[in-house]
């Protein structure tokens, strides 16, 4: 996992170029990387979707999975850290901690992930070892563990030296860097090396009482017990053990691998997986062997165009064989495994059995979707599903034939159920099919694969934010329904307080309604009402977010009161509470990073000030580049590659990733309003 253009994917072809699982070192700037196999990714030199494969190192072996660095496709980031159980974090020896390498570093600390460090391009200009080691310090709140050193730097950078060992490793570029010597330490570094290594002793005396007292009395200690403190503390979260290297470069690459080895986990030495029993509710923990029940958890859905829907698992427990029936937790439907396929990219090889710590795909799998748990119904339990974040942009789509019509909504159902940050609806005051993504690359990756893929020829409009509403008070409302005319009488009266959840996206139901007051059997409908209501605000009918809807109580008539009566009286008190709850528009807010020359800077900063930006910091990096940091509304970012590359001479480059959703400002709303902008 890492910022976009790390070296991530390099990387990944080295490791298999290293471990015989290919013959040929693939590059992502001529478009022949194994792993970036899709058009898209060869064309643009970026990863779109995470490839996974399988490759064996020292008798070991290692599901690996390729993540994209670009915050538009955060989703397989966030789905590969759920199934997996050690993270490679690459950063670039150059651009250090970036802002993407932030977020995925958070993503691994939400699912408690080991990780390992491993800085890249270390052959760079500009390269600092030193620098991105307290960058991690300071940007992630990590406590690195550095384990090597570079030999040389920039055009001279020819290999590390291990610290633990005290040796210094040299790779043979005529090899390709398959082969490597280990050789003393150069005169020259032997006092770098020795404080360093000192270092790192104190470092880990300072986390172990057991091995401050071998230190402390001045004990020979072994490079075994060394390497299994270090395995210990890794495993627990304590620290991140950093190497270095250049993939392209072809060199660090195996003591990498030996380091995945040494201090990532096996899939029975993570902690222990957490699922929900399904019929008590109550939390339960899984035994990860092959002895237990089977339990899965689908992360990804992928069409093949040669075998059809792959739903790809992570087995947690058990066994599973082809043609066995396994049971969906979610939707309560048994679902048959057609047949198990170990993925090489976008390579297939059929297997009969997998075992627990397997990362495969199944085919034959009808109903089931992302986050979905397969299990055996007799021991049915629920894992944590995944948090899906919401989509902050769309776009219009029109279908320029009926064939094409068509074929639209088939291609939609498919792409939508491949990646559930993008979603497709029906406008209902227009009749527009309108899609929306995490980003303007995320949907401009989709047209183009509903162009080549799917053979859809359509218009496409301009980006439109996704827009929200909230409440800005609290309010007490209650609904009615009452009909007492026609054959079937209706009767529901519900009481409901409405506050607002500041920061929060979502939807919170509280029923304190008293028992005697509103039978069970009404509770669920009114839920429903409201969750309907949610999805329409007064303002400019845009979905809300960021309310509690607490049900505080309600009437009812034995003979007239039906569930439909109290969904309807629920979403009507709803609609009359936000009416009256002083209803405010929310816009998608960005976190942006610009990496500028300091000539420029002036200029950049003074763009960003006029799209509404509020600037947080300015930071010097090597050399004559400065890093702004700043907050702009997603409305106001539309087209700012092209802004930026002028302001800068075409040297500036940024980034930006969802931070949060913002009052819009009551000028800026109508002027929006007039211009019919919402």
């Amino acid at each position: 996992m890492a910022h976009i253009d790390a070296g991530k994917t390099t990387l990944t072809e080295r490791i298999l170029y290293y471990t015989g699982i290919s013959h040929r070192l693939g590059e992502v700037h001529e478009g022949t990387a194994t792993m970036d196999w899709m058009e898209q990714e060869q064309e643009r030199g970026i990863t779109i979707t995470s490839a996974a494969t399988t490759c064996f190192w020292r008798n070991h072996r290692i599901n690996l999975i390729d993540t994209p660095g670009h915050v538009d496709f955060t989703i397989e980031v966030e789905r590969s850290l759920r199934v997996l159980d050690g993270v490679i974090a690459v950063f670039c020896g150059v651009g250090g901690v970036e802002p993407q390498s932030e977020t995925v570093w958070r993503q691994a600390v939400k699912y408690q992930v080991p990780r390992l460090a491993f800085v890249n391009k270390m052959d760079r200009i500009g390269a600092d070892f030193d620098r991105v080691v307290a960058m991690m310090r300071k940007r992630l709140g990590a406590r690195p563990l550095v384990l090597q050193l570079p030999l040389g730097s920039e055009k001279d950078f020819a290999g590390v030296v291990d610290l633990i060992a005290e040796k210094a490793i040299y790779f043979d570029q005529s090899s390709l860097g398959a082969e490597y010597e280990v050789r003393a330490v150069p005169g020259e570094m032997t006092a770098r090396v020795a404080e360093q290594r000192r270092n790192l002793l104190e470092e880990l005396a300072d986390l172990d009482d057991d091995f401050a007292l071998l230190y402390l009395e001045d004990e020979e200690i072994s490079e075994a017990e060394i390497k299994k403190l270090i395995r210990r503390l890794t495993l627990t979260s304590q620290v991140t053990p950093v190497l270095c290297g250049s993939a392209f470069k072809n060199t660090g690459v195996q003591p990498l691998l030996d380091a995945v080895v040494d201090y990532l986990p096996s899939p029975v030495e993570v902690k222990a997986p957490v699922a929900v029993d399904l019929e008590s509710g109550e939390p339960v923990s899984l035994k990860v062997d092959d002895e237990s029940q089977p339990t899965a958890l689908v992360f990804k859905i992928y069409t093949d165009p040669h075998v059809g829907q792959l739903a790809f698992l992570r087995l947690y427990t058990g066994v599973v064989e082809t043609g066995m029936q396994l049971y969906n937790s979610r939707s309560r439907r048994y679902e048959r495994i057609g047949r198990l396929l170990k993925m090489h990219a976008n390579k297939r090889e059929e297997v009969k059995q997998i075992f627990a710590g397997d990362i495969v795909a199944a085919v034959g799998l009808k109903g089931s979707t992302t986050g979905d748990t397969l299990c055996r119904k007799e021991s049915a339990v629920l894992l944590e599903s995944l948090e899906i974040p919401e989509p902050v942009i769309g776009v219009a789509i029109e279908p320029l034939s009926q064939a094409d019509h068509e074929r639209l909504n088939q291609a939609l159902e498919r792409l939508t159920a491949e990646d559930p940050t993008f979603k497709a609806r029906i406008d209902e005051e227009s009749g527009q099919t309108i899609i929306s993504g995490m980003g303007e690359l995320h949907l401009e990756i989709i047209v183009d694969r509903l162009s080549r893929e799917f053979k859809i020829n359509a218009n496409v409009g301009k980006p439109q934010v996704a827009y929200r509403e909230t409440i800005s008070s609290s309010i007490e409302c209650e609904g009615r329904f009452i009909r007492s005319e026609g054959v079937h009488p209706q009767f529901a009266v519900v009481y409901l307080r409405l506050e607002p959840i500041p920061g929060e996206q979502g939807f919170e139901f509280v029923n304190r309604a008293p028992a005697e007051e509103l039978p069970e059997i009404f509770i669920d409908p009114v839920r429903l009402g409201l969750e309907e209501a949610m999805l329409a605000g007064p303002l400019a009918g845009y979905p809300l977010i960021g309310v509690r809807a607490i049900l505080l109580g309600g009437e009812w008539h034995e003979s007239e009161s039906t569930e439909a009566a109290f969904k309807l009286a629920a979403s009507l008190g709803f609609n009359d509470g936000i009416r009256r709850a002083g209803a405010v528009i929310m816009e998608p807010v960005m976190e942006v990073e610009v990496v500028v020359p300091g000539e420029f800077l002036g200029d950049v900063m003074s763009d960003i000030n006029a799209r509404r930006g509020r600037i947080q910091g300015v930071e010097s990096r090597q050399g004559e580049m400065q890093t702004v940091s700043a907050y702009v509304a997603l409305a106001e970012m539309f087209g700012y590659s092209t802004a930026v590359r002028s302001l800068s001479q075409g040297r500036a480059t940024f980034s930006m990733h969802f931070h949060s959703y913002e009052p819009v400002a009551a000028e800026i709303v109508r002027q929006r309003i007039e211009h019919s902008a919402f």
